[in-house]
Formats: C-alpha cells, sequence, structure tokens
C-alpha cells in the first residue's frame, strides 16, 4: 500500500470518528466509532502496519509521548488548584476507590495482571492508555496489550450516563435552592467559556528566563529546542536513579513540565504555541489504535468479560469513595460522584456534558449562570487532575509491575 493511501485512509477514520462525536454532542465517543473502523479494517483489507505505512512508526509515537507528556506539565495551574482543593481530594478519593476494589476484588476474578494494566486507562486518557499498552507488549502479554485500548474506548460508555445523570440531579437540587432565595452565583466564578479556557490552557506564564530575548527569535524551533531539552533532563534524570529507585521518565516529564514552566523556561502549551498539538495528538492517536492490530475476534471475545468486570468495579469502588470523601467536605453525594467520573473521559467531555446538562435544566440565562458557576469548576478541575496528572503517575508506577 502506498504510504499517502495509508495516510488518507488512517486520517479518514479519525474524521469519521470526530463527526459523529459532533453530531451526537460527544455522546458516542470519537475514539469508539476510530476503534471500531480500524478493527473491521484489520479484519478486512488492512495491511498489520498500516500506521507505520502511513508515516507513524513506534519510534515516532515515542518522541510524541515525550513532548507530550512534558507539555501536558505546562498546563497546571497552582493556583487553580488551590481554590478547589476540595475538588481535588474527591477525584483522588475516586481513583483510590478505583484502585482499591479492584485490586481487593478483581484481582481474585480477573488475576493481578490484568487489573494492574486496566486501572491506568480506566483513570486516564490516550497517554496512560499507550503507556499501559507498550508495557504489556513488551512483557509479552499481547490480549493485555489489546485490553489496556479497549479499556480506553470503552470507559467514556459508563462515564458520560452516569454522569449526566448525577450533574442533572445536582442542578434541579441547585434550582430549587436559588429559586427559594438560598444561592447565588459565586463570586470568585468565571464565565464559562473562561473557566473552560483557564483549566485547559491554564494560567499564563511569562518566559521569566528569556525577558531580553526579542519576541522574533522565539520560533517554533526554539520552542520546540526548549520542549525537548526538558523532556532529555527527564529521560536522564529517569536514567541515573534507576538503580536507585525505577522512575517512569514520563511522569518524570510531567514533574519537569511544571518545573519548567513554573521557573519560566517553558511557556504554557508549548506545542500549541508551536503548531504541533494537532499532529502530535493525531500521531498518538494512530499510534493508539495501531495495537488493535493484534486483536482478533476471537481476542475481543476473550477481553469482553474482564472488560465489563473491570469497568463496573471500578465504577462502584469511585462511587463509595467519592460519597465519604463528599459527606467529609460537605458536597452532596451526585456532585462528589460526577467529579470522579471525570476520570472516565477528562476533558473536553466534561465541559461538553456539563453544559448540555445545564441548557436541558433551564433556559432562563440567570439560572444558567448560576448552575455554571456551582458545578463547571469542579468538574473542569476534577477531570484536569484525573487524566492530566494522576493517570500518566499510575501507568509510570504499574508498568514496572508487569
Amino acid at each position: 500500500m502506498p504510504q499517502m493511501l495509508a495516510l488518507v485512509i488512517v486520517v479518514f477514520i479519525l474524521l469519521i470518528g470526530d463527526w459523529v462525536a459532533v453530531r451526537t454532542k460527544a455522546w458516542v465517543p470519537s475514539i469508539f466509532i476510530s476503534a471500531i473502523l480500524f478493527l473491521i479494517g484489520y479484519w478486512t483489507f488492512f495491511p498489520k502496519e498500516i500506521v507505520s505505512i502511513a508515516g507513524i512508526p513506534s519510534v515516532v509515537a515515542t518522541m510524541l509521548m515525550y513532548l507530550l507528556i512534558t507539555n501536558m506539565g505546562t498546563l497546571l495551574s497552582l493556583e487553580e488548584l488551590k481554590q478547589q482543593w476540595k475538588t481535588i481530594i474527591i477525584a483522588l478519593s475516586g481513583i483510590l476507590g478505583i484502585i482499591v476494589l479492584l485490586l481487593g476484588i478483581g484481582t481474585f476474578i480477573y488475576g493481578f495482571k490484568t487489573v494492574v494494566v486496566g486501572i491506568p486507562p480506566l483513570v486516564g486518557g490516550i497517554v496512560s492508555a499507550l503507556i499501559m499498552s507498550e508495557g504489556a507488549k513488551e512483557a509479552g502479554l499481547a490480549s493485555l496489550s489489546v485490553f489496556a485500548i479497549v479499556i480506553y474506548v470503552m470507559q467514556g460508555f459508563a462515564g458520560y450516563p452516569l454522569t449526566s445523570i448525577m450533574l442533572k440531579k445536582e442542578g434541579k437540587k441547585l434550582l430549587d435552592q436559588y429559586r427559594k432565595g438560598e444561592i447565588a452565583v459565586k463570586a470568585q466564578a468565571h464565565s464559562a467559556a473562561e473557566t473552560a479556557a483557564s483549566l485547559e490552557s491554564v494560567m499564563s506564564t511569562e518566559l521569566k528566563l528569556f525577558k531580553k530575548l526579542p519576541e522574533k527569535y522565539n520560533t517554533e524551533y526554539f520552542k520546540f529546542f526548549r520542549l525537548a531539552l526538558v523532556a532529555l533532563l527527564a529521560y536522564i534524570v529517569s536514567t541515573l536513579l534507576a538503580p536507585v529507585i525505577s522512575i517512569s521518565p514520563f511522569v518524570l516529564c510531567l514533574l519537569f513540565g511544571i518545573i519548567g514552566k513554573s521557573i519560566g523556561f517553558l511557556e504554557k502549551q508549548t506545542l500549541q504555541k508551536a503548531n504541533a498539538f494537532g499532529f502530535a495528538i493525531m500521531g498518538l492517536m494512530l499510534f493508539i489504535f495501531d495495537g488493535l492490530k493484534q486483536a482478533t475476534p476471537s481476542m475481543m471475545l476473550e477481553i469482553i468479560y474482564p472488560l465489563v468486570g473491570t469497568i463496573v468495579i471500578g465504577v462502584i469502588g469511585m462511587y463509595i469513595f467519592s460519597f465519604v470523601a463528599g459527606k467529609i467536605f460537605n458536597v452532596s453525594k451526585e456532585m462528589a460522584f460526577a467529579i470522579s467520573l471525570t476520570a472516565l473521559y477528562g476533558f473536553p467531555a466534561d465541559y461538553i456534558i456539563t453544559n448540555e446538562v445545564i441548557k436541558s435544566l433551564t433556559k432562563d440565562e440567570k439560572e444558567k449562570e448560576v448552575l455554571t458557576s456551582h458545578m463547571l469548576p469542579p468538574m473542569l478541575v476534577g477531570g484536569f487532575i484525573t487524566v492530566t496528572i494522576v493517570s500518566v503517575i499510575l501507568a509510570g508506577i504499574f508498568v514496572k509491575f508487569l
């Protein structure tokens, strides 16, 4: 198959997934549609190496992971996180619930390695799924390598409807309180768009170390160079620490990205500003789906039982622990559970679902503002903490157990 034909086919599949997600307002995840189409392709006419033929071999995907995770570190806003400290603890409690129940119950049902592979993708996104998939492949666990990807593909189907139900219950209670004069718009709250922007791109940090550098020299290549240099430092530190303690270089990339931004060596969203974020995500998505080439129909039937069981047990653990945390911090069980559920999809689905629920509950602009100010900030922070930070750290730790 010619390279450009392979590229057109795989990108067209991603495009179809995106269109379906837009048409269904993200209720049908783009990754689900894309995964189904890739499976159909692999089971019919795709060459097994179609992603590599298209131009994304494993070495390129690894480079993109280093850059993307370091870039994720530049998104961290310590100020925003300080304001939402209760939300952070509730989100972490939900993840703890997943870990405790799956390791405590799931291990006896599905086996230790199955649970270890399943947890990080269940509480994270593309990066954690890829780390666990590659780790399982290197350990010779072909079916579990596919399992990590399928968990990532399917987790949203549990998260989306449950979140919608919880937020509708919470929204109805808030509207009732507002109409009785018991609550108002939170004084420090931003508009929906401002809140989303602050959590997605987070707070801007000046390039303190390059104050005297004329802007014309801050080219795309200079941005790439600084990002790659920080990722290299993370890799070197990981290698130096290896004889004493094994820490994934990807976890250190996240930490070093935070440090690089805080000291003014990196700007926020470096990849976006270097006009490379979209390509990097496309490359990683294609590499994720490349893992499905190992998935035969019999293998898919083999993992369907642990797949459903892992998600169900994980969500039950999430509910129990978030309920307890919500009680402690005087947050309703509905809101606490919704915050924890953001681990199953992250941004932008958390933003989309919350706004869709608000629009369905009221047409009054003032009431929408009240609901937005109470529900959107914790939902966005929850998704940011779980998917962006914790899942990568968990993947870096859990992959060592394979």
